[in-house]
């Protein structure tokens, strides 16, 4: 049985790579290519991968966040982070955002491949000491949904760009804001980016 894999990494050389070596395999098969976190569910709807393969770091949507989506709305597929960042505070999320498998791009070629493969079967695939360490930082007070907003914000958009990107209104922007600046007992919304991104949450 051919394993059908989606990949979405922003880098043309490194997805082009990354694609080269899945494809040598021959039970794993790339279906399709995205270069962006908001193209990942549509092409996912429409090509329906076993699993997908994706940078954490995606311009339009985050990759955990693109995870996210993908769980609710295809639970069929089954997801792999791949992130050139180890550190636990990053680790934390993936784990929190249940993907299925959490690898380092610097990782060796074969050991993707495995990964792939055994993260379509349902098996979990996390280094083992970036997991440890992971379980080791404190735990981030707030929700999914803050920290989705809190990191939109932290790229400089405004509260009306920020409800327009989210589906949000920006009354339910302002609340959101309001309540993660209170959990972090920041200042304010500047003040409350850098404690949060100094805790690795975003």
């Amino acid at each position: 049985m051919v394993i059908k894999v989606l990949l979405a990494e922003d880098m043309h050389m490194v997805r082009g790579a990354l694609v080269a070596l899945l494809n040598m395999e021959s039970d794993i098969e790339v279906v399709a290519q995205v270069a962006a976190g908001d193209q990942i569910l549509p092409t996912a709807k429409s090509v329906r991968p076993d699993v997908a393969v994706i940078d954490i770091d995606l311009p339009g949507k985050d990759g955990l966040t693109a995870a996210m989506e993908l769980r609710e709305s295809l639970p069929g597929c089954h997801t792999l982070i791949l992130t050139s960042l180890g550190r636990p505070g990053t680790v934390r999320r993936a784990l929190d955002a249940k993907v299925n498998g959490f690898m380092l791009k610097d990782a060796p070629s074969d050991r993707l491949a495995n990964a792939v493969r055994s993260v379509a079967i349902g098996r979990r695939v996390i280094d083992s000491e970036l997991a440890l360490a992971a379980w080791e930082t404190d735990d981030c007070p707030l929700t999914t949904r803050e920290v989705e907003i809190l990191r939109v914000t932290a790229r400089g958009r405004t509260v009306a760009d920020i409800a327009a990107e989210l589906f949000l209104s920006p009354g339910t922007v302002r609340n959101y804001l309001a309540a993660i600046v209170t959990k972090l007992n920041a200042r304010n919304r500047v003040h409350a980016i850098r404690i949060a991104t100094e805790a690795e949450w975003l």
